[in-house]
């Protein structure tokens, strides 16, 4: 392996970093887009009761994972419980729009990996024919160990560089598709919140 990496000249270096850093993303966003991390089932069923029941159980606050995106919406929807629908809303969805912004942490610089580490992989390419063609006009194509180290380093960085990219990409596009989907539920359940809260201050202003 380390005599590939000689191989493949210098520009082996920055596809190396590109391949630390699209595997640590992939991790990173791997346990980032769990969904019982992003929507825990225990804030989904308590909304699910507070829905059946058409009110919301002070109790069954205290309790709630609010850490997680899902429950940072439903805490700003109680904070502003009571002060109007448009406020409410108001709130919510911007809240909603940080969190949405927030599941996408990184995918721009998977996406930005994926395409530059074909890139620097045809640019060992172009700097592996130049050493060959260097090397026949100074002396001639019969020297097969001085044309092996530029065959070398074009084989070596196209390789190295497809190898990054392919995977960045499948995971890119598959993280998009991942936050996509979850933005979609929290989006369900955030107007089924609103719904609830401008419902339940509404009862209690006619509750004389």
């Amino acid at each position: 392996m380390l005599e590939l990496i000689k191989a493949g000249g210098w520009l082996m270096a920055p596809i190396l970093a590109c391949s630390l850093a699209a595997a640590t993303i992939i991790v990173e966003r791997l346990l980032a887009l769990r969904r019982a991390r992003v929507l825990p089932d225990q804030l989904l069923a308590t909304l699910e009761r507070w829905l059946e029941r058409g009110a919301v159980d002070a109790r069954e606050v205290e309790a709630l994972p609010l850490h997680s995106p899902l429950g940072r919406i439903v805490a700003a929807g109680l904070a502003c419980r009571g002060r109007g629908r448009e406020i409410l809303r108001e709130r919510v969805e911007d809240t909603g729009r940080h969190v949405a912004h927030e599941l996408e942490r990184f995918l721009s610089t998977l996406g930005t990996i994926a395409a530059i580490s074909p890139l620097l992989g045809l640019l060992g390419t172009v700097a592996g024919m130049i050493k060959i063609f260097q090397v026949v006009s100074t002396q001639g194509n019969s020297n097969f160990s001085l044309l092996s180290v530029g065959i070398a380093e074009a084989l070596v960085t196209t390789a190295a560089g497809l190898t990054v990219a392919i995977p960045s990409l499948l995971f890119y596009r598959y993280f998009n598709a991942r936050v996509d989907e979850l933005v979609v539920r929290m989006e369900q359940e955030t107007l089924q919140l609103v719904d609830l809260l401008d419902a339940g201050a509404s009862a209690e202003e006619q509750r004389p």
